[in-house]
């Protein structure tokens, strides 16, 4: 089969920044020349409904222990080092980086998007991402935002992000953990992705850009889903993957500003992206009409979906590959999004949590300082069974809601909300997703009715919901509603839900030692008031 080239002008060429290549360049463009070459590249299939279908091979998410940050004079004192942010020496990465770009030089085609990291044109960054994969290339211009053609006739990279699923690294010259390797250099404004096919790693890359530059100019940067009420009213949604944040997020009654990061400045609430990067598993027309539709969308990336090979078909209850099946689509698939991806800053702050052990209420209205001890801690659990002999839910306390993005101290970001939370006067809520009545792996317990969930949301973002009567809750000492029209009452009563009080009270109890435990490392960085709002043991 001959293959049609594509080709256009980059404004400013690859050999400017150093990256000599003889490879053909596919720059900058748009969605049907991309479906078209991976198509022809064989890297995906068409699904009945036109979306395009792709395996990301033997990483279905992102390869944490694989990334590395570059420790130099910048990164020394600004970096929170630890596991998560992992150092790596200025030896080991000009070794990397030499290595990289000699494997670049060798591509015959390499695809090469010039885009921005955020809506805000005063905080945005101009990151120009380079990638063997044309799916890869589809996929950051749909998440990323896409600039105008003006914009691009003058578009000088800032950073760049090279992405190279073929390249092996060596642990022994490059200090890495193994052959797969994800490398940020703040200083030379660059990051190397190698040996994963995983399209995530681009986008949380940029995700970590943002995270490390905007606190210095007093933005604070979120991951979080954002919409706007007809009231012109903002609100935002922390959440960790599968508590809700992209699903309540997209309500048609609301206005979409974004699905996953953003960045709260002294003017608006502005998204980091162009695009939405939703799970897919067990996705219903009935449940999530707006994502659901957009898997029928020509545009839209499907990442490990199961397909019927004879009639195109999609499965998504199949989790036979991976339970994080993906879709990636350009925001204004969803119906009532913002036009310039941006809004006010907020006036409601949804803090989401799973809860797997069945302790938390679906609400609980919290005190500015309740709010910076709960986005600190970070709470959700996992349901038990997902590995053999785990038979209870685990806690899991992700820093920030986002700890894996977060190159700064967790303080840096905690201190941040809670200034703006003081100046802009907003009001914040803790809304459990999870399960009622009992743990969720005991029989018959079912998770949060999502009807009730939308109706609670309803009347916190409306602001009906101040007044109801409130009663303070005895273990965690947030303000939990008695009552509120079309919600049983039954459900808003954690303990009254259980069959055997006394089986809540000890849950209740072992979660707040939980709590406690994981807030410990933070009790030199915060102000005596956060302490005090933290669960009381018995």
């Amino acid at each position: 089969m001959t293959m049609e080239i594509t080709l256009c002008t980059l404004s400013y060429p690859l050999e400017k920044q150093g990256f000599a290549t003889g490879a053909t360049i596919h720059a900058n463009l748009g969605t049907a020349p991309l479906v078209e070459q991976a198509l022809l590249r064989g890297e995906g299939r068409l699904t009945k409904d036109g979306a395009l279908l792709v395996d990301t091979g033997r990483f279905t998410g992102r390869s944490v222990k694989d990334k590395f940050v570059v420790r130099d004079s910048v990164t020394e004192s600004t970096i929170n080092w630890g596991a998560i942010n992992q150092p790596m020496t200025t030896e080991h990465w000009a070794n990397l980086k030499a290595d990289f770009l000699a494997a670049l030089n060798d591509k015959d085609e390499l695809f090469v998007a010039d885009l921005f990291g955020g809506s805000q044109a005063e905080y945005r960054v101009n990151v120009r991402v380079v990638t063997q994969m044309a799916w890869h290339s589809l996929f950051i211009r749909t998440l990323l935002v896409r600039p105008t053609a003006d914009e691009l006739a003058g578009f000088v990279p800032e950073y760049t992000i090279l992405n190279l699923p073929s390249f092996k690294a060596n642990p022994d010259r490059h200090g890495c953990r193994s052959d797969t390797v994800i490398a940020v250099n703040f200083t030379e404004k660059l990051i190397l992705i190698g040996n994963t096919e995983y399209s995530g790693e681009m986008k949380k890359g940029v995700f970590g850009l943002l995270n490390f530059l905007l606190p210095a100019q007093g933005v604070m940067p979120m991951h979080c889903s954002a919409n706007i009420g007809a009231d012109g009213k903002s609100a935002i949604f922390f959440g960790l993957s599968g508590t809700g944040k992209t699903t309540l997020s997209a309500d048609a009654s609301r206005t979409l500003i974004g699905d996953d990061e953003h960045g709260w400045s002294d003017q608006a609430v502005f998204n980091f992206e162009g695009g939405c990067y939703a799970k897919m598993i067990n996705l219903s027309a009935e449940g999530e009409p707006e994502i659901y539709a957009t898997t029928k969308m020509f545009g839209t990336v499907l990442e490990n979906v199961a397909m019927d090979a004879e009639t195109r078909e999609l499965d998504f209850t199949d989790a036979s590959k991976t339970e994080n099946t993906r879709g990636a689509y350009p925001i204004e698939f969803i119906p009532n999004t913002s036009e310039k991806n941006l809004g006010p800053p907020p006036s409601n702050i949804i803090l989401l949590t799973a809860d797997a052990f069945g302790v938390l209420p679906p609400i609980a209205r919290l005190t500015p300082d309740q709010a910076m001890y709960h986005f600190l801690s970070g709470y959700t659990a996992k349901v038990a069974g997902t590995e053999i002999g785990v038979t209870e839910p685990e806690a899991t306390f992700s820093t920030c809601f986002g700890a894996a993005f977060m190159p700064r101290h967790p303080s840096v970001y905690g201190n941040l909300l809670k200034k703006r939370i003081a100046e802009g006067g907003a009001q914040c809520w803790l809304v459990n997703t999870g399960w009622s009545g009992g743990k969720a792996t005991e029989p018959g317990i079912k998770r949060m009715p999502i009807k009730a969930t939308r109706a609670l949301l309803g009347a916190a973002l409306d602001g009906s919901l101040n007044n109801a009567e409130f009663k303070k809750d005895p273990n965690f000492g947030f303000e939990v509603p008695v009552a509120v029209p079309g919600v049983d009452a039954k459900l808003l009563d954690p303990r009254a839900a259980w069959a055997d009080g006394e089986a809540y009270d000890r849950n209740a109890q072992e979660l707040v030692a939980k709590f406690v435990q994981n807030f410990a490392q933070f009790t030199d960085y915060v102000d005596q008031s956060v302490l005090d709002s933290a669960p009381q043991a018995a």
